[in-house]
């Protein structure tokens, strides 16, 4: 029984990340005809369209002051991460830009020593190296491949911006699945993160036309239905179980990129991605004492 539990979180997880990499290449297109501001602010709007109706008809009650301040968190956090993971998909292949997101799972394990005053184990440090080493060789080989412009330099910085705070919202996201249900969860990070952008929209707002709708519509939907998934896996299995299934996002990505967008995948791409994943999963593998417990 126990066996059957845990597989079904692991396949959840797998279906919710190939959601949100379908989402990634519908707002990576909404992101190039209007912009990432414009593209990710109204996917939010009509995401909490969706889904805050049937938050209200399941009739819950507002959450505690508690469980707000993890919403308002996450929001927040998750409001700056998608902008700057957007703005980078402009400027990146779709599978080079979610293999560099995957150092994450590593800056995670650093910000639970400062957030949550765990103790970092020298396993984390090695792995840390293995994780830079294959950002490196992604980066090192995009520049000896061709001369790094300056928008894919830009597009790699701010990848790398939303890859600490996706790593902030690994540990939000865990906290939140213990203390709300998955609509909930949808509800508020859909409805936080607009009106943080909210303030930009004299500024940044593009106004759409015609089919430029369809691509966010789908990004909106895509994203709603992934965090109702992975919401309902983290609320079943832990964190380290399940973070090394992200890593399925990378073939995903390699799939859309190449359907919608003819990307190609370089040999520097594929080897930086194995050292990062290797690297993440000796952070993830436990002690045997602990394995014991």
């Amino acid at each position: 029984m126990q066996r059957h539990i845990t597989i079904l979180p692991i396949l959840a997880t797998i279906i919710g990340i190939g959601f949100f990499s379908a989402m990634d290449a519908a707002m990576k297109s909404a992101s190039i005809a209007v912009g990432a501001y414009s593209a990710y602010f109204l996917r939010c709007v009509i995401g909490v369209s969706i889904i805050s109706p049937v938050w209200l008809l399941q009739r819950h009650k507002w959450p505690s002051r508690e469980v707000l301040k993890i919403h308002l968190t996450r929001g927040l956090v998750v409001a700056f991460m998608g902008w700057s993971f957007f703005f980078s998909l402009v400027r990146l292949p779709l599978a080079e830009a979610i293999a560099l997101s995957f150092i994450a799972p590593l800056i995670a394990l650093y910000l639970a020593a400062i957030i949550l005053a765990e103790r970092v184990r020298p396993r984390a440090v090695y792995a840390a190296l293995l994780g830079l080493a294959g950002v490196l060789a992604i980066i090192g080989g995009k520049i000896g491949n061709e001369e790094m412009s300056d928008e894919a330099a830009l597009g790699t910085a701010a990848l790398l911006l939303s890859a600490v705070l996706y790593a902030w919202n690994l540990i939000l996201q865990r906290q939140q699945a213990l203390v709300a249900s998955p609509v909930e969860v949808s509800t508020f990070q859909n409805g936080i993160v607009a009106i943080v952008l909210l303030a930009g929209t004299p500024f940044l707002l593009v106004i759409l036309q015609g089919d430029q709708w369809i691509d966010i519509a789908a990004g909106a939907v895509l994203g709603v239905a992934a965090a109702l998934i992975l919401s309902w896996a983290y609320a079943r299995a832990e964190t380290q179980i399940l973070v090394p299934i992200e890593y399925t996002g990378f073939l995903w990505a390699v799939l859309f990129g190449w359907l919608f967008f003819q990307e190609e995948v370089t040999i520097e791409t594929l080897a930086g991605t194995s050292l990062i994943v290797i690297g993440c999963l000796i952070a993830a593998r436990k002690r045997p004492e602990q394995s014991a417990l």
